[in-house]
């Protein structure tokens, strides 16, 4: 449904790590936290560290799916003066030296809305963003921002939950691109553990309505969980665990581009242990 025809990055990413014959590891940070320099040097890291898609947030003042430790992830940023425009200028400051990872923006309509679609759409691409969820926007509003995405090229990618029904999942998916992120829990992140058979039979039902990838995030903290449940899915998300890893060397005095690289390379082996060959 892209507006070209020429494969995306997560497209060849997902493409690369199935011929590889393993799943991915993808991480979620929020943009500018705690600054915009610190934010920089984490994001710059992640790649080498073993995160294979990344996905940031764009802070914003009225989150509806963040628990409370990505809640005071966007107020951290909100305090240091992240905005919509600077983090798009911390992808295209990421994209000098970075080719291959893609970056997707995760937050909500609203600071889009107000930036102008068209504008940001192709400020977005020009920075070198790969594709866009956008929580609070659903399949009945594909108007607004998603079929506009997909004809500048730029994936749009949808978010399935527990409570997503077969009746539901066909409208969800109609226009999905690049990859499905299945919630993997009912509620807010980082406030629960996954139930692994009930994630497994999620994904099994997903791949009914969709060839694309499914990537499984909320509540995956540790480098076992991330194993397991990449044992099924095509990736694991991991947001919350990270958030906190920064939250805490922040508050400490630390360094909190070592806390989370530290952590993201024991998640990445956690999930490069499991074998699809």
């Amino acid at each position: 449904m892209s507006g070209s025809t020429e494969p995306t990055r997560i497209d060849r990413r997902f493409a690369d790590l199935k011929a590889a014959g393993r799943p991915g590891l993808v991480t979620y940070l929020m943009a500018g936290d705690p600054d915009l320099e610190t934010a920089l040097s984490i994001v710059k890291g992640l790649p080498e560290a073993g995160a294979d898609l990344i996905e940031l947030g764009v802070p914003f003042t009225d989150p509806m799916a963040d628990g409370p430790a990505i809640q005071e992830a966007g107020l951290r940023a909100l305090a240091a003066g992240t905005t919509l425009k600077k983090s798009l200028e911390l992808v295209r400051a990421f994209r000098e030296g970075e080719a291959d990872t893609p970056i997707i923006l995760m937050g909500y309509y609203n600071p889009i809305y107000n930036y102008g679609v068209d504008t940001f759409l192709t400020d977005a691409k020009a920075a070198g963003v790969d594709g866009l969820i956008i929580v609070d926007l659903p399949a009945e509003e594909d108007d607004e921002l998603c079929l506009p995405a997909l004809k500048a090229g730029v994936n749009f990618i949808r978010l399935a939950t527990p409570t997503t029904d077969d009746a539901r999942l066909p409208a969800v998916m109609q226009n999905a691109t690049g990859f499905v992120y299945y919630v993997s829990i009912t509620g807010i992140t980082g406030t629960a553990a996954p139930d692994t058979d009930q994630v497994r039979a999620a994904v099994d039902r997903l791949r009914q309505h969709t060839d694309l990838p499914v990537a499984v995030g909320f509540g995956i903290t540790t480098p076992e969980q991330a194993a397991t449940i990449a044992q099924n899915a095509d990736a694991a998300v991991v947001g919350t665990a990270l958030v906190k890893r920064v939250a805490a060397a922040h508050a400490d005095g630390g360094d909190p581009v070592d806390a989370v690289l530290s952590l993201v390379r024991d998640l990445a082996a956690g999930v490069r242990g499991v074998s699809r060959n």
